[in-house]
C-alpha cells in the first residue's frame, strides 16, 4: 500500500462522506471498518479513481500512513471508541494524531486524552456538525485537544470545512474537550430551536387550522428575514413533501414520537452542574421524552379534558406573534447556550472564546443562522459578555418583539397547546432581567425545615432562626 496521508476507521455514511470530502481536498485516504463487508462495498461503490485504498486489518491500516500517522475515528460513541483506542495506542508512535470526530461525552474525552499523552500520542476530540450532507460538502469542525495535533491536522480539517462570511468554519478551542464540549453545547440550542419550531407548527396546525402549504409559506417568508437559518430553510421543505405513498402531506403521516442520541440530555445535565440556566435546551429534551410516550398520551386524552385548541387570533395577527415567538426563543436558546459555554470554560479552564464558537457555527452545521453574524460581533466586542441579550441588535430584538411574544405564549396555554421551549424561554428573560426574585422565602423554607442558614441583604454573614417551638 501506499503511504497515505490520512486514515479513517469508521464507515458509517459520516465517515463515508468524510473520507470522499477529504480525498477531493487533494489528500490520499487509507479507510478501515471493523466489517470487512462495508468496506468493500464503500470502495467498489464510492471510490472509484480516487486516492482512497482500503485496509482490512488495524495493524495493515496504520502501516499504510505516513508518518507522522493521522488518524480519524468515525465510529460509535462509548465503548466501541474506546475498544479501538485501545487497539490502535500500542500501534502508533510518539507524535502521532489520533482524533475522535464522534459526538463522544466531555468526561471520555477528558480521559481519552490523558490514556494517549501516556502513550506519547498526540489527541484531538473533534466535534463534527452538519450531518450527512455537511459531512459530504463541507461541516462545521469544533476541535480541542492537543494543540500540537491540530497544528499537524489543521490544515486537513479545514480545507473539509464549510466557509462561511468569516472563513473556514474549523477552530481550535482548547485543551482536553473543549472540542467536543462546544460541540454538546450547539446541540443542546439545536433542541431548543427544533422544539420551537415544531411548536409554531403546532400553533399554525391546531390553533390556526392553517394547511401546510400555508404553514410553508410562512416558514418560507421567515426564512428571508431575521430568522433565516438551516433548521427554518428544511421546515419548509418538510411541510411541502409530499407523501409518495399515499395522498398528502408527507409529515401528516409521521408518527409523533422522537427520540435522541444523548447530547442534549448532557448539555442540560452539565448545565444543572455548572449552575448554568439553560431550561430551554432542558424543555426540548423533556419535549422529546414526552413525545415518546405515545400509548400513554392517547389514553390520557380523552380523560383529562382541555379547552378548545383554536388560538382565537385574527391570522395575521397570530403569524406576527408566531415570528416574534419563534426568533425571541431563538435568540433565548443561543444566550443559554453562550452562558453555558462561558461558565463551563470558566470551570474546566478551556478558555473558550465564544466570538469564535459564533464564527464556525457561521455555515455548514445544523444551527447555521443569520443571527450569528451579530452575535460574533457581540462576543468580539465582549469577550467576557455575560449575557447575549444585553447585548445590540439582541436588546432592541426583545423590546420590538417581547409584546406580541408573550401574547402568543398566553394564548397557547389559554388554547391548551404546550409550548415548552417558548415558555421556558420567555420565563428565562424574566427571570434574568428581574433584580429581586422570590428565592428569599425559598431560604426561609429551607432553614425552617433543615436549618440551612439563610443570608441577609443589611449585613454579612449566615444566620439561622428558630422558627417554631419543638416540643
Amino acid at each position: 500500500m501506499s503511504s497515505l496521508d490520512i486514515g479513517v476507521m469508521g464507515l458509517a455514511v459520516m465517515g463515508q462522506n468524510l473520507v470522499l470530502n477529504i480525498e477531493s481536498r487533494g489528500y490520499s485516504v487509507a479507510v478501515y471498518n471493523r466489517t470487512a463487508e462495508r468496506t468493500r462495498a464503500f470502495v467498489d461503490e464510492r471510490t472509484a479513481g480516487k486516492r482512497i485504498e482500503a485496509a482490512y486489518g488495524v495493524e495493515e491500516f496504520v502501516a499504510s500512513l505516513s508518518k507522522p500517522h493521522k488518524i480519524l475515528l468515525m465510529v460509535k460513541a462509548g465503548a466501541p471508541t474506546d475498544a479501538l483506542i485501545e487497539t490502535l495506542l500500542p500501534l502508533l508512535e510518539v507524535g502521532d494524531v489520533l482524533m475522535d470526530g464522534g459526538n463522544a461525552h466531555y468526561d471520555d474525552t477528558d480521559r481519552r486524552c490523558q490514556a494517549a499523552e501516556e502513550h506519547g500520542v498526540l489527541y484531538l476530540g473533534v466535534g463534527v456538525s452538519g450531518g450527512e450532507i455537511g459531512a459530504l460538502l463541507g461541516p462545521a469542525i469544533m476541535a480541542g485537544g492537543s494543540e500540537s495535533a491540530y497544528e499537524i491536522v489543521g490544515p486537513i480539517l479545514e480545507s473539509i470545512a464549510a466557509v462561511g462570511p468569516q472563513g473556514p468554519c474549523c477552530s481550535f478551542f482548547g485543551s482536553r474537550s473543549a472540542g467536543h464540549y462546544v460541540k454538546m453545547v450547539h446541540n443542546g440550542i439545536e433542541y431548543a430551536i427544533m422544539q420551537a419550531l415544531c411548536e409554531a407548527y403546532d400553533l399554525m396546525h391546531r390553533g390556526l387550522g392553517m394547511t401546510t402549504d400555508e404553514m410553508a409559506d410562512i416558514f418560507a417568508a421567515w426564512n428571508n428575514a431575521e430568522l433565516e437559518s438551516y433548521l427554518v430553510e428544511i421546515t419548509e421543505k418538510i411541510l411541502r413533501q409530499a407523501d409518495s405513498e399515499g395522498d398528502g402531506p408527507l409529515v401528516a403521516k409521521i408518527l409523533d414520537t422522537a427520540s435522541q442520541k444523548g447530547t442534549g440530555k448532557w448539555s442540560s445535565q452539565s448545565a444543572l452542574d455548572l449552575g448554568a440556566p439553560s431550561p430551554s435546551i432542558g424543555a426540548a429534551v423533556f419535549a422529546r421524552i414526552m413525545s415518546a410516550m405515545k400509548t400513554d398520551r392517547v389514553q390520557a386524552e380523552p380523560l383529562l379534558s382541555g379547552p378548545n385548541p383554536e388560538l382565537g387570533m385574527e391570522r395575521v395577527e397570530a403569524v406576527e406573534g408566531l415570528f416574534s415567538a419563534v426568533l425571541c426563543t431563538t435568540v433565548s436558546a443561543y444566550s443559554q447556550g453562550f452562558r453555558q459555554l462561558l461558565a463551563a470554560s470558566q470551570e474546566r479552564e478551556y478558555g473558550l472564546d465564544l466570538a469564535e464558537a459564533a464564527r464556525v457555527w457561521m455555515a455548514g452545521c445544523i444551527i447555521r443562522a443569520r443571527l450569528l453574524v451579530p452575535m460574533a460581533k457581540a462576543f468580539k466586542r465582549q469577550p467576557d459578555l455575560p449575557m447575549l441579550l444585553l447585548a445590540e441588535p439582541f436588546r432592541s430584538l426583545w423590546e420590538k418583539h417581547q409584546s406580541q411574544f408573550r401574547r402568543l405564549v398566553a394564548r397557547a396555554h389559554e388554547a391548551g397547546i404546550p409550548v415548552p421551549a417558548m415558555s421556558s424561554a420567555l420565563d428565562f428573560v424574566d427571570a434574568y432581567r428581574t433584580s429581586r426574585l422570590p428565592a428569599n422565602l425559598l431560604q426561609a423554607q429551607r432553614d425552617f425545615f433543615g436549618a440551612h442558614t439563610y443570608q441577609r441583604i443589611d449585613r454579612a454573614g449566615s444566620f439561622h432562626t428558630e422558627w417554631e417551638q419543638v416540643r
